[in-house]
């Protein structure tokens, strides 16, 4: 079977996960106590309103319509893109501006903890699996074990308390200074909006803030890729190969790397990529934990306010997102070991 082929089955395969996704979300939202309504008019002012402004609100969201109705129209408006505008979080902001601000913080954030993660993760589960059962490996799966039963709100509001506002080392909160305004908006990036703007001083106050986070969300993520690549390396380096490439003379750094690392990388790629999910969902805590304004904070916000429409939208990106990394995941692991695409 060809790549193209293996790639098209595997994405046929993630449809049903995408609609059962969507469904489930609106079954759930539905269900929420409270209703966007009344969140609406509390945001325009209103507290207590008659019960036939409540009505005409409610039949201009399209709520007086039959659930079905509703189901279809909310699939329909998705897939069109006709997401609609916010009712209580910023109000009649269309939905797509309101994301597309936010979005950039949280891709940044999960970009640098997953780099970081898998750079540190595979050294360590490596380091840990040629020293098995020495201090370098006792060690490693100390921390490896920290870092998995930790949770990752927990997590950050240590990393606020001692380095943050204790040692005064790192920023706690936000992700520039009071001092500074955000950076001439084209990509709503802060670092390449900052240098098309010439703003450069931008660049380092921004990651200075962003130590904290990253290393937050970054930590539980290294801990997972540690424990995988340990294992599949010991399993590795029991091979034949492994020990006939001993035999022949090469040395033991070209062993570890060319032999038995690209091997091992094959479940650990697995790992990685189911690892963007966990970062996703990290991101909620994380940003909520530090005061940043991205789409872990805004999904928080429209649970909270009822925002259907912008619930509906998030969870529809993030799910597209969660796709085409398990997506992109399969792609390099057929490519890792062409025999995968024949299973």
């Amino acid at each position: 079977m060809s790549l193209l082929k293996y790639m098209l089955r595997r994405l046929v395969v993630m449809i049903p996960v995408l609609f059962g996704v969507l469904t489930l979300t609106f079954i759930l939202s539905r269900l929420m106590p409270g209703d966007p309504i009344s969140a609406r008019l509390a945001a325009a002012g209103i507290m207590n309103p008659s019960q036939g402004l409540y009505n005409q609100m409610k039949c201009q969201l399209g709520l007086c319509d039959p659930i079905i109705i509703q189901y279809f129209r909310y699939l329909g408006e998705l897939f069109t893109g006709h997401w609609g505008v916010s009712v209580s979080i910023v109000r009649n902001q269309p939905v797509w501006d309101l994301i597309m601000t936010r979005m950039p913080l949280t891709i940044d954030l999960t970009i640098f903890s997953l780099a970081i993660a898998s750079y540190l993760g595979i050294k360590a589960g490596v380091i840990s699996a040629t020293h098995r059962n020495k201090t370098p490996d006792t060690v490693v799966r100390g921390f490896a074990l920290v870092g998995v039963a930790l949770p990752v709100f927990f997590l950050g509001m240590i990393l606020q308390f001692t380095l943050g506002y204790q040692l005064s080392w790192f920023e706690p909160t936000g992700y520039l200074s009071a001092q500074y305004e955000d950076p001439d908006y084209v990509t709503g990036f802060v670092i390449i909006d900052s240098l098309i703007s010439g703003q450069w001083y931008l660049i380092g106050d921004y990651l200075w803030h962003m130590v904290l986070p990253v290393f937050c969300l970054s930590f539980i993520m290294i801990a997972s890729i540690t424990r995988q690549t340990r294992s599949s390396m010991l399993e590795v380096l029991e091979q034949d190969f492994v020990r006939t490439a001993r035999a022949k003379g090469c040395k033991e750094k070209a062993v570890i790397h060319s032999h038995a690392l690209r091997n091992a990388m094959i479940p650990t790629v697995t790992i990685i990529g189911m690892s963007i999910a966990g970062l996703l969902g990290g991101a909620v805590l994380t940003e909520t934990t530090f005061g940043l304004t991205g789409m872990g904070k805004l999904f928080v916000d429209a649970i909270l306010l009822y925002d259907y429409w912008v619930l509906a939208a998030l969870v529809f990106m993030i799910t597209i997102l969660f796709i085409t990394a398990n997506l992109m995941t399969d792609v390099i692991y057929a490519i890792l070991d062409p025999r995968i695409r024949y299973g």
